[in-house]
């Protein structure tokens, strides 16, 4: 990860809020607070899609118009951009048609997006989740952060003597430490504390196999030594930086680390492999995206990825975006 990439991301001048105007109650208020953090500008944009614009006559006759639907979409979104003007943010509406992803990915290269915020939501019960073609083809296709707010992450609102935690829940893969650093500087920006996990398989298969448990684990080990090389790079932060294990089937735990800490932000790395490949038989990635209290920033790192193709990940191995 470039100098250059790593300011950008972490201090956006650019965040593309992409919005299918019913989520806009819980995710432009997200947009709102890292806005005023870092000074960047929003755009909220809108999408409609094949269908959208066809209307019916007195008669029941369908006919395509497209003013009426860009007039409805910009006014709804009218409000959003008035708050955000009062609070000095400066503030831009986008309504476009065509397909959700790839305008998204247009809308990204014409202003120069540095960060995406959208929208993910859990449509069945228990934990069989949807996050919803628009959002992966999104995760799938740009290479900058994507912060998703699922139907379970609201603002919060309490004491501003509240320490921030950001949760960076790692691989240990060559292809996490760019995330990592991405997480520590985020962390930094925020004055927050940064907890690195791993999550290591259930403690009695482990102990069945010999292995090392929780604190004398391989990967403690491993997670120690990649916080002190963290912190390292952002001075005098090396002690806001905590490694935690955990046993156990990773979404869970990292949703369960994440409650318990009252993170604000969950950072996830995501290769190639693992982000795409591995959704397939491992809903780990999707599980936490949907039902995370706090947003969740995803990372794709396919310069790194042709050299895992090979290995199997040693976190996230028991585990839906719209």
């Amino acid at each position: 990860m470039s100098d250059s990439c790593a300011e950008r991301w972490t201090h956006p001048s650019v965040i593309l809020v992409a919005t299918d105007l019913s989520d806009a109650d819980r995710l432009i208020p997200f947009a709102f607070q890292q806005a005023t953090e870092t000074g960047a500008r929003l755009i909220l944009l809108h999408v409609l899609s094949a269908g959208t614009a066809i209307g019916a006559d007195a008669i029941g006759m369908p006919y395509y118009d497209p003013a009426s639907a860009f007039e409805f979409a910009a006014e709804s979104l009218q409000p959003w951009c008035t708050q955000a003007l009062q609070r000095n943010i400066a503030c831009d509406i986008l309504v476009r048609e065509g397909h959700p992803g790839q305008q998204i990915a247009a809308v990204v290269r014409q202003f120069h997006a540095d960060r995406i915020l959208l929208g993910t939501r859990s449509r069945s019960k228990i934990s069989k989740l949807f996050l919803g073609s628009v959002a992966e083809q999104v995760l799938r296709s740009v290479n900058l952060p994507v912060i998703t707010v699922g139907p379970e992450a609201h603002l919060r609102v309490g004491s501003r003597d509240n320490e921030k935690v950001v949760l960076h829940a790692t691989t240990l893969r060559e292809t996490s430490r760019p995330s990592a650093a991405l997480a520590c500087q985020i962390a930094s920006s925020q004055q927050a504390r940064l907890v690195l996990l791993h999550v290591l398989p259930p403690t009695d298969e482990m102990v069945r196999d010999g292995l090392p448990t929780g604190l004398d684990s391989t990967a403690m080990q491993e997670l120690r030594a990649l916080a002190k090389t963290t912190g390292a790079g952002e001075f005098g932060y090396n002690e806001r930086v905590e490694p935690r294990v955990a046993h156990g089937n990773p979404s869970i735990e990292i949703l369960a680390t994440a409650s318990e800490l009252h993170a604000s932000l969950i950072v996830l790395g995501a290769t190639q492999r693992s982000a795409l490949l591995n959704l397939t038989r491992d809903r780990t990635i999707y599980r936490v995206l949907a039902h995370a209290r706090c947003p969740v920033l995803t990372l794709r790192e396919p310069i790194f990825a042709a050299f895992q193709d090979n290995r199997e990940p040693l976190a996230f191995t028991s585990g839906e975006a719209r």
